[in-house]
């Protein structure tokens, strides 16, 4: 008898990203719009002290829970930063990227059966995630009609009245929407009255560009039911050093630990040695890079607006969300526009079924190379139409 895959792993289609991955990579003349990675180098105060660490010899293990420093200073950080107030011995644990954080978080609170909504469109791990812990995934769409914003209206046409935890992502990747604190009260409204645990992906925190960022734990009674996930992906362009933390109450975090330990031990080390100075240091380069993406975003959108394309004006992330500009699926679009302009984006649908007909775009490259990218995205639309 050989080696049988489990029916869980079976049923996880392949990640809709990685399949224009792989086409881009047989190519050197293709231009990138579909990874989310900043274009930007982590900052040198951060590679300086990844670098000390590792002239130091500090190459063991750190505690479970990730270096004693490094938590105290995510505390204060997001104490400063968000208004959110956590314990940094109880409350945090430091992981291998957000995305553990995720896979810990999930396989702590859900039992086989559980029901996890998930707000849709929605990053590409949620929904495999949630199977992977044994839950049964309810997605909860968003309308491009509320900016791409979780409504308690949308919450109740999903059913997730009936649903164990709430899985959400704000600034979103892929619309690249946001929302105020204005817009999360009936949200947290809603998880109040239906006893809903929320799993909150923050990773985007420091990319918005009209608004400032409010969890959505910091409203009232959401703390104790609320898991917050942030890193150092994304707003210190320190992906490949896969590093993240994530806050919740103690009890939860001794749960994830408990996961954590089995299957990671500690996050890496000369990561926490970087991450510790990012958080010291390195404020004005983050903002330099926020300010950058800023540009960027305005000069998409207006370039869509030029083409006369139907686009949702994103205000957070590095992602803009383009409806499909031809009668073809945005599947069908994204693969022509590949073979044919050499350029690299992600369908819709690879979010789930609320993503149909749009098309992610991301701007975490230069404009040198967004312009050409989009004059060659307009002459495929021209040559289409013609």
């Amino acid at each position: 008898m050989g080696l049988d895959i489990s029916e869980r792993v079976r049923s996880v289609p392949p990640s809709g990203i990685r399949k224009f991955f792989e086409l881009a990579e047989e190519r050197d003349d293709v231009i990138s719009l579909g990874v989310g990675e900043p274009d930007f180098s982590a900052p040198w105060a951060a590679r300086d002290a990844a670098i000390d660490s590792l002239e130091r010899g500090r190459t063991s293990y750190t505690a479970n829970r990730g270096m004693r420093e490094l938590r105290a200073e995510i505390s204060r950080h997001v104490a400063r930063r968000y208004d959110q107030q956590y314990d940094p011995v109880e409350e945090v644990l430091v992981t291998t990227g957000v995305s553990e954080g995720v896979d810990v978080a999930l396989r702590a609170l859900v039992d086989p059966g559980d029901t996890v909504a998930v707000v849709e469109p929605a990053y590409i791990s949620y929904v495999p995630g949630v199977t992977f812990a044994g839950g049964e995934p309810l997605r909860v769409p968003t309308r491009e009609a509320d900016e791409f914003k979780l409504t308690y209206e949308a919450l109740e046409r999903a059913g997730a009245a009936d649903a164990d935890l709430l899985m959400l992502c704000y600034p979103n990747n892929p619309t690249g929407a946001v929302m105020t604190e204005a817009d999360l009260e009936p949200v947290a409204e809603f998880c109040r009255e239906h006893d809903l645990a929320v799993v909150s992906d923050e990773i985007y925190a420091d990319l918005q560009y009209e608004n400032d960022h409010t969890s959505i734990a910091t409203l009232p009674g959401m703390r104790e039911r609320t898991v917050v996930f942030n890193g150092f992906s994304k707003a210190y362009a320190m992906t490949g050093l896969r590093l993240g933390y994530v806050m919740a109450p103690a009890e939860v975090v001794a749960a994830m630990n408990r996961i954590h330990q089995y299957v990671m031990l500690s996050a890496p080390t000369t990561a926490q040695h970087a991450a510790l100075e990012a958080l010291r240091s390195c404020d004005d380069e983050v903002e330099e890079m926020v300010d950058e993406y800023d540009r960027r975003r305005r000069f998409v959108l207006s370039r869509f607006d030029e083409m006369g394309i139907d686009c949702f004006r994103a205000r957070g992330a590095f992602y803009v969300f383009p409806e499909v500009p031809t009668d073809q699926t945005a599947d069908k679009f994204a693969e022509a526009l590949l073979t044919e302009q050499g350029v690299a984006l992600v369908p819709g649908d690879a979010f789930g079924p609320g993503g149909a007909g749009h098309l992610r775009v991301s701007y975490a490259t230069g404009l040198d190379d967004l312009r050409e990218a989009l004059n060659r995205f307009e002459a495929y639309v021209r040559d289409y139409e013609a």
